[in-house]
């Protein structure tokens, strides 16, 4: 993920809930005087962050996965080793 547009979307998600500024590279704007094409491009930055955090949990799930898995073959291959 890009630190800057996390840093980004994060600020624009804490500033805006609490106070309608979207803070961007130091800069403070008004989330009501945005463009609605501004508004857009930080709602895409949302929906990516978004994805990005959905696709690195999948992937802790399938690190985590296969790990099992290595440690159920070692396990086998102790079994078939010992016969």
């Amino acid at each position: 993920m890009n630190m800057q547009s996390n840093k980004i979307e994060k600020e624009a998600k804490m500033d805006q809930e609490s106070t309608g500024l979207i803070t961007v590279d130091g800069v403070e704007y008004k989330f009501s005087d945005m463009t609605d094409a501004a508004k857009a491009q930080l709602s895409n930055i949302q929906f990516v962050d978004h994805q990005v955090r959905q696709l690195q949990n999948e992937w802790a799930i399938s690190d985590t996965a296969r790990l099992g898995y290595q440690a159920a073959l070692k396990g086998e291959l102790l079994k078939s080793a010992k016969k």
